[in-house]
């Protein structure tokens, strides 16, 4: 199966897509539950340290987009692409508030010269932060922002591998309480629904996957990256948030861990995924890395 070739490269990164933070973030980001409000400049903060970890630590090129007023959750760009090799699917956000922010996201990714396919088809919808792709196949959540419609033409996108659906009830995302931790790594949470999910998952999957599980389901979501010469990479939420399950990550000594705080943008369902798109670009003669992006007037 074409799948299997790439699993020596899961992982791979040249190029992250970040976006800056607004400070209508604060008051109008969609978030699940009421809480306390957002610290902007400590939320940004995390953000910069975040994005700092990307270009300065991990030598990543990293395309920053500017903030929009008027996008407030335009920070979490996972839900407005999936990139995989080198095919950019743009989604159709399952809030109406947020479609407006695949528009910059498109100018971005066509810099970066990937295959764009755009989600047209005005009955789906699909969020990227219901999207697992653990280097073999793709798990779809089917939750309030994605629906069957929206995981089917993620299908016919990425021909080359599986895709199953994983009913996703109880919280905004599949990836709310799981993600990749490394090749052929699941971290999931310990709550009823994560653990109900990866049953899920297993039952649908020819593969046998190893799982790595923490007692909180938003620590769960981790960033997972393979650098040459830094080999596993992994972004988890620091011990001073979460520190149970940070002692259940510092037990992978494989792994070079890179604890980061994250506790803003929770407050508005923000995780760590949430705010990357994470691409491994083969270089070619015509691409300029330090291309300036057109800018976008709204």
């Amino acid at each position: 199966m074409a799948a299997l070739g790439h699993l020596s490269t899961f992982g791979r990164v040249t190029h992250a897509v970040v976006r800056g933070l607004p400070e209508s973030l604060c008051q109008h980001a969609l978030r699940s539950h009421k809480g306390d409000e957002v610290d902007f400049a400590r939320a940004e903060r995390e953000h910069q340290l975040y994005v700092g970890v990307l270009k300065n630590k991990l030598g990543l090129q990293v395309v920053e987009l500017p903030a929009d007023e008027s996008l407030p959750d335009c920070v979490f760009v996972e839900d407005v692409a999936v990139v995989c090799e080198e095919t950019a699917l743009l989604t159709r956000p399952g809030a109406v508030s947020r479609r407006k922010e695949v528009d910059m996201m498109k100018g971005a990714l066509e810099n970066l010269q990937l295959n764009i396919v755009e989600m047209t088809d005005e009955n789906a919808t699909l969020d990227g932060g219901d999207v697992l792709f653990t280097g073999r196949e793709f798990f779809v959540g089917l939750s309030k922002r994605t629906n069957q419609r929206g995981a089917e033409i993620l299908a016919d996108t990425f021909k080359d591998y599986a895709v199953s659906t994983v009913p996703v009830a109880d919280t905004l995302h599949l990836k709310s309480f799981c993600s990749m931790a490394g090749p052929n790594l699941i971290a999931i949470g310990s709550s009823e629904p994560a653990q109900k999910a990866l049953k899920i998952m297993q039952q649908m999957s020819d593969h046998r996957y190893d799982k790595l599980t923490v007692p909180d389901d938003v620590a769960a979501n981790c960033v997972y990256l393979n650098i040459p010469n830094k080999g596993h990479v992994l972004l988890h939420r620091a011990p001073e948030e979460y520190p149970e399950s940070a002692k259940v990550f510092e037990k992978l000594k494989d792994h070079m861990l890179i604890p980061v705080t994250n506790t803003e943008l929770e407050k508005v369902d923000g995780l760590l995924t949430c705010s990357s798109i994470l691409i491994n670009k083969k270089l070619k003669k015509s691409l300029k890395i330090g291309a300036p992006l057109p800018r976008v007037s709204h």
